[in-house]
């Protein structure tokens, strides 16, 4: 038990955030447990949490990872508790204001992420398309999440392999 909590605090903590925390950050944290879980501690949140989306479980399902236990979080439930790296995976879109996102143009912390993350060595943000704004037939929506998987799994592969938390802040 000692070896496996001394396993677990040399793990870097990331949290993934989008709006909802329903869809990519939920993707994204059963991506970044399931390939590279012995190095990284994965979490996710929202601005607005609702529901785990269906079809993210689903899609996840396709691939062998089991996303249907992870639930909705705030981003409140992590206020100062210690992350090693944030990675925002909104898109800034003319018609949403995501507060995660918009100052993305300026290369600054979003003010929720400085204020309820204060101790956030490393910010990152990369957008993936939201797959739950997809109209369409079924199968129409499930191409969009699948995409959407697809895109955040040759992220994750590519980039986090070998992710430093040296900066305090940073763009993908």
């Amino acid at each position: 038990m000692k070896n496996e909590r001394r396993q677990q605090m040399n793990k870097i903590k990331v949290l993934f955030l989008c709006t909802h925390n329903s869809a990519r950050s939920q993707m994204a944290e059963g991506l970044l447990r399931h390939f590279y879980g012995d190095k990284y501690e994965a979490f996710s949140a929202g601005s607005t949490p609702t529901l785990v989306h269906p079809l993210a479980i689903k899609v996840m399902a396709e691939i062998g990872i089991d996303i249907s236990n992870q639930t909705a979080k705030s981003i409140e439930s992590f206020r100062n508790k210690d992350i090693d790296v944030v990675v925002t995976v909104c898109t800034s879109v003319a018609n949403v204001i995501c507060p995660f996102c918009s100052p993305s143009i300026t290369g600054e912390r979003p003010e929720i992420i400085r204020t309820t993350l204060p101790g956030a060595r490393r910010f990152l943000q990369h957008g993936f398309s939201d797959p739950s704004e997809v109209e369409g037939s079924e199968e129409e929506r499930i191409a969009a999440f699948r995409r959407t998987r697809d895109d955040m799994k040759e992220w994750i592969l590519s980039y986090l392999s070998d992710l430093e938390v040296e900066g305090p802040n940073s763009r993908a």
